[in-house]
């Protein structure tokens, strides 16, 4: 091969894909052994496979790095002509031929300057099966504040990746969270609770934060924290996202049904307490109301959640269901860098 070629070649390295990456290793491990004899041949197929234990880490964030650059091009100017410019620190860089500026996966994302890459997976595991700060710190070797602010940083986009509309039939209910001033340490208003606490009175309540979830039947999910329970405020969290197009059913509440009223969108409002009837089965907000029921037990374990970070903990409630089968921590980094279940984020 000339040189010049091969210059060329190596350049185009960068850009590979990790499966590509492989296979690449795979045709330079025959080629040696084709070389030098069956015992080297061995031995080069004994480092590929040490290779690969050393490098699933780096493979999974490299992969999730081309899929983000494909999905969203330059993140600097949005064009789409890359091409693969070595690497840093670890990580893969591109080049954006339309603005001329480089740039790596983490680029203008939550998860930029973060460091100890080779612990994201581990982290992303502790997420997954919802672990408590001591125990993801230890399963990281990291402090527990490092851990807090990870889970943070990993939620800060999964709590903007939601649906941009919702189809068919939309089925849409309030729940109330227990207000929280976790971490707080001086001027509450109140006297301070112990492991959460209860409300001193159910539903609409000054002790209760709203939060509206509107679900379709396909499973897509939209929620909100809402600053009252008015048509206002629901109009402002469900615009655009429920059209008249869509079919929507409430348990008869006054703040959702004026906000079909106004949007004109078509309104069932169920029995209380919001079982379907004999002659509409199908009008029903069971798939809600179970949605609710999986949040508040799955919330449990945080004993109380700031109430400042509640849309975190509602966006990691739904990164869950959302990536149903494919839940896996290459996958839920996917979501930390924007790569989301409904691929919805604006950086």
């Amino acid at each position: 091969m000339r040189a010049e070629d091969f210059s060329a070649w190596l350049s185009a390295i960068a850009g590979l894909s990790a499966d590509q990456r492989r296979e690449a290793l795979q045709a330079l491990t025959k080629a040696s052994s084709a070389e030098t004899g069956s015992g080297s041949g061995d031995l080069a197929e004994a480092s590929l496979k040490n290779r690969g234990r050393r490098g699933h880490r780096e493979d999974a964030l490299g992969t999730a790095s081309h899929e983000r650059v494909e999905g969203r091009g330059c993140p600097h100017c949005a064009g789409r002509e890359i091409i693969g410019w070595g690497r840093s620190h670890g990580l893969l860089r591109f080049r954006c031929k339309s603005c001329g500026r480089t740039f790596n996966a983490l680029t203008k994302t939550p998860m930029a300057h973060l460091r100890k890459k080779e612990k994201w997976l581990d982290h992303a595991r502790a997420m997954i099966e919802g672990k408590s700060l001591a125990k993801t710190a230890e399963l990281c070797g990291v402090h527990p504040t490092t851990a807090f602010r990870w889970r943070h940083r990993f939620l800060r986009a999964p709590a903007s990746d939601k649906p941009r509309m919702l189809r068919g039939i939309v089925e849409a209910d309030e729940t109330f969270i227990l207000e929280s001033f976790k971490g707080r340490w001086s001027d509450l208003p109140r006297k301070a609770r112990k492991r959460g606490g209860t409300a001193r009175h159910p539903g609409l309540h000054q002790d209760n934060i709203p939060v509206l979830v509107a679900r379709d039947r396909k499973g897509a999910t939209f929620d909100a924290v809402l600053p009252q329970v008015d048509s206002a405020s629901v109009g402002t969290a469900l615009a655009g996202v429920v059209t008249p197009s869509n079919h929507l059913i409430g348990d008869g509440g006054r703040a959702i049904a004026a906000f079909a009223r106004k949007a004109g969108i078509p309104f069932h409002a169920v029995p209380s307490p919001g079982k379907p009837t004999a002659e509409a089965p199908h009008l029903h907000i069971n798939n809600v109301n179970a949605y609710h029921s999986r949040l508040k037990q799955w919330l449990t374990r945080f004993n109380g959640v700031a109430t400042k970070n509640l849309p975190n903990y509602l966006g990691w409630r739904r990164a869950l269901e959302a990536w149903g089968d494919q839940l896996a921590p290459p996958n839920w980094i996917k979501g930390a860098i924007g790569n989301g279940a409904y691929q919805h984020l604006t950086l």
